[in-house]
């Protein structure tokens, strides 16, 4: 694409068009876009396909980095800095588990096992791979568990909150059996 020196202005209807319509990325990217069309006689096809391909790629973007801040994720770990063989899991294993074939068949993992073994870097990883995939994840320690119980039993809604976490395509909850579990937390972790 052909960048000019001075930006072209886009014409103020197709503006307020896009704006209604809620194209923010395609319109960032129109005013140039056309001039560069003009300029090496595009046809107009060409000039649709690529404002949609760029809305339509600003929105997946956009849509990743929310869903990846709804999920809560305590540090946004992924596969790629994962080193399979210094995990105790076996290798096999975690293959296994991050294909996410479990997780379509709404199954439930528990992995244990000693502080510091990666645990919640690998679940992390396989919550991240849910999101870009198009999943949803809710992650949660225990203690934050019991604290949306203890928070939403004054008003009752703690079924409601409860309904709302497992939207989720996956919920993570991370850290038990660290600490003694509270009431609470209990009570969220069964329901």
């Amino acid at each position: 694409m052909v960048v000019s020196a001075q930006a072209p202005v886009l014409d103020t209807e197709v503006e307020a068009l896009m704006r209604r319509l809620k194209m923010p990325y395609a319109r960032s990217l129109a005013p140039e876009l056309l001039a560069t069309a003009k300029a090496q006689r595009w046809e107009p096809v060409e000039v649709v396909r690529a404002l949609l391909v760029e809305e339509s790629r600003g929105r997946s973007a956009a849509m990743l980095a929310t869903r990846r801040k709804q999920a809560g994720f305590p540090t946004g770990k992924t596969f790629e800095s994962w080193d399979e063989e210094v995990s105790s899991i076996p290798v096999p294993t975690q293959q296994a588990l991050s294909t996410l074939e479990w997780v379509g068949r709404k199954e439930n993992l528990a992995i244990c096992g000693p502080a510091g073994t990666g645990k919640s870097f690998f679940l992390e990883a396989l919550g991240q791979k849910v999101i870009d995939g198009g999943g949803r994840v809710s992650w949660l320690k225990l203690e934050d568990l019991g604290g949306l119980i203890r928070a939403h039993r004054p008003d009752d809604q703690v079924t409601k909150t409860v309904q709302r976490l497992l939207r989720a395509d996956l919920v993570i909850v991370d850290d038990i059996g660290l600490l003694p579990v509270s009431d609470d937390a209990a009570e969220g972790l069964y329901r």
